[in-house]
């Protein structure tokens, strides 16, 4: 269910768990679960919490490939995971 893997996806960025984070959209992928920019969103947050730039622009990147729009949100988290992470 789409709304509590983002809620999991919310607890991993609150908790600085990237690697969880991204690991929870994989599973979210292969159980065909559908994935939303607010998915996306809170995972690039996690990445950023964790200065881990490179990984949120992948996110970015992702999205594009899987046809999930972009949001003012989820731009201004990669935005800010690069800024972040020098």
């Amino acid at each position: 269910d789409t709304i509590t893997y983002n809620a999991a996806v919310s607890a991993c960025e609150k908790g600085g768990q990237w690697v969880k984070a991204l690991g929870l959209l994989v599973e979210m992928s292969s159980a065909c679960v559908a994935l939303h920019s607010i998915t996306y969103s809170a995972a690039m947050s996690a990445c950023e919490k964790s200065g881990r730039w490179a990984e949120a622009l992948g996110l970015l990147v992702q999205m594009a490939s899987v046809r999930v729009e972009l949001s003012t949100v989820t731009c201004s988290a990669a935005v800010s995971a690069c800024e972040k992470g020098g």
